[in-house]
């Protein structure tokens, strides 16, 4: 088992340069995890922050030869739990296949002023045998 860790040059970069965007454990078979960083976005709408969110996810999950398809997991990070609806309403749009494992919590702020929510995700990457 090998581990990685990783920026990839295109997608979002870290806010702060005490963090990777990507973990990538790969396995013997050529199969990997991939352990995505919370991802936040900007915009004046907690929608407008969503659609940020999973398209700076979709950036990080190709960088590393996986899609929305091979999601296991979301963690979810909302400043205000009253508005699940319309991140519900965007993560349909991406997470379309068979809901991954999930957990959504309220919490008082995330890192950056003015974020409203804050995605970490977890993928499988299926082995190139």
């Amino acid at each position: 088992m090998q581990t990685t860790l990783d920026n990839p040059a295109d997608a979002p970069q870290p806010l702060s340069p005490y963090y990777s965007q990507v973990a990538r454990v790969e396995h013997a078979d050529g199969s990997a995890l991939l352990f995505l960083s919370g991802q936040i976005a900007e915009g004046e709408t907690l929608a407008e922050q969503s659609e940020g969110v999973f398209r700076a996810v979709a950036a990080l999950l190709e960088a590393h030869g996986a899609s929305f398809a091979d999601v296991i997991g979301v963690r979810t990070y909302l400043t205000d739990i009253s508005r699940l609806a319309e991140y519900g309403a965007v993560r349909q749009r991406f997470l379309t296949g068979t809901p991954p494992t999930s957990l959504t919590v309220e919490v008082p702020r995330l890192f950056r002023p003015g974020a409203q929510i804050e995605v970490e995700v977890v993928a499988a990457v299926p082995g190139r045998l």
